[in-house]
């Protein structure tokens, strides 16, 4: 981009992505899955007394409390988590479908497919801190079992009352939770990876979480499989001046209100609609409930940037490449063409990232972020399935093979790669 095709009207005060590495955290949790790792249950019940006040009795719950968790909610709500978690079956539903193994002959006595082989075993992290992450269950925990996964545990953090969140728990229990435990942070993921809850280790973490989980997911990968290393939530917009200068503003304060970093970035190709959504952001943080996490969000990670035109406007958000990308402008469609860096996208004014949070829009919230969509997308039903290939080779085809593994094995100096060829090609051409 060259300097000065574009305007910056609001700057956030610190640079770059937030920082995801803290190193008194990266410590700490290395620390706790030492300990973990050396000293079972043992250290996973410290860790739960210490963290999360755990009082002591069965970690895990009962399939009767987790049947009955949905007592306890309003039915309105209750009602609206079973439509969130229909809606991400459904789309996961849709996506599986477009998972079709093959089968092909590339030459006569060479064939090879693919099929598509569900993981056995995947652990969900379900946060319940002070915005208990409902749909969280239905992005994880629902399309794994969409997928065709057998054993899908769920770990949830106790709330003050020591019972796990009641509307957490429920949805977990109509995506189709299999056994779920009342226990939080690094000492979950641990249990879960290291096989300490009565099943083998989990072949799969999945789920949202603080700091800390996102350092153990860091540090577990490899161990276990990992759904994506998620920062701070996410969200930039593109609009012009046919857009709503109250919904792009409300839309912004949506996504900020998640932590006190988290970013908000508005491109725009209208000056003076740029400045009215940074005016209105002001308007709307003064009555706000959410103002003490929003506001200092919007102050040091928000940003207002007016590009002279479209492909501008384009060029650069796909270098932010956000996890949540709105478009609210004339031409939604020509956007939607020529943009390739995001985690999931919002066409029209009519579409906001709150509809895809909550489960409404069937699509799964679990995004990359910081950059992470140049790169990576986020987490779905193909995630859940492994693509192994196979191949056939009849005698036929053994010199159309073999021939040229013998040649290039011999270059290599592979000598024992070149005679299973060799051995082969000498048994085809003895009629063997």
């Amino acid at each position: 981009m060259t300097p000065g095709s574009f305007t910056v009207i609001k700057a956030p005060a610190h640079s770059g992505p937030p920082s995801q590495r803290d190193p008194a955290v990266v410590s700490t949790v290395s620390q706790m899955l030492s300990a973990i790792e050396t000293r079972g249950m043992d250290a996973v019940r410290e860790y739960a007394s210490k963290l999360d006040h755990f009082e002591g009795g069965s970690i895990e719950l009962d399939r009767d409390t987790i049947a009955r968790s949905g007592e306890r909610l309003d039915p309105a709500l209750r009602t609206a988590i079973e439509l969130g978690a229909e809606r991400t079956a459904a789309f996961a539903r849709a996506t599986a479908t477009h998972l079709t193994g093959f089968e092909t002959t590339l030459v006569p006595g060479l064939v090879t497919g693919v099929r598509y082989m569900p993981l056995q075993r995947v652990g969900a992290y379900l946060p319940a801190g002070r915005f208990p992450l409902t749909a969280s269950a239905f992005m994880t925990v629902n399309v794994a079992k969409v997928a065709g996964v057998p054993t899908v545990l769920a770990c949830t953090p106790p709330q003050s009352d020591g019972c796990p969140n009641p509307a957490v728990l429920y949805a977990a229990h109509v995506s189709g939770v299999d056994r779920a435990f009342l226990l939080g942070g690094v000492q979950a993921l641990a249990a879960m990876a290291f096989g300490l809850l009565g099943e083998e280790p989990v072949d799969m973490i999945v789920g949202a979480g603080n700091a800390y989980v996102a350092e153990a997911k860091r540090q577990l990968f490899g161990k276990t499989a990992i759904d994506l290393l998620a920062g701070p939530s996410e969200v930039a917009v593109i609009a012009d001046g046919t857009a709503d200068v109250e919904l792009v503003a409300a839309d912004l304060l949506g996504q900020a209100e998640h932590g006190l970093d988290s970013p908000a970035a508005l491109i725009s190709t209208d000056h003076d609609f740029a400045v009215a959504v940074a005016a209105e952001v002001e308007r709307q943080l003064r009555t706000l409930e959410t103002r003490e996490i929003a506001g200092p969000a919007w102050r040091d990670w928000g940003s207002v940037t007016v590009a002279p035109d479209r492909e501008t406007a384009v060029r650069l958000m796909d270098d932010l490449a956000p996890e949540h990308l709105e478009i609210q402008t004339e031409d939604d469609d020509w956007y939607h063409d020529h943009l390739h860096n995001y985690g999931s996208i919002f066409l029209g004014a009519w579409s906001t990232v709150a509809y895809s949070d909550k489960g409404m829009a069937g699509t799964n919230h679990v995004l990359p972020t910081a950059g992470g969509a140049r790169h990576s997308a986020g987490l779905s039903v193909s995630r859940f399935v492994k693509p192994l290939t196979y191949q056939r080779v009849e005698r036929s085809a053994t010199p159309l093979l073999a021939e040229a593994v013998d040649v290039i094995s011999a270059s290599e100096g592979m000598a024992a790669h070149r005679a299973t060829a060799t051995l082969r090609l000498e048994r085809f051409r003895a009629g063997r």
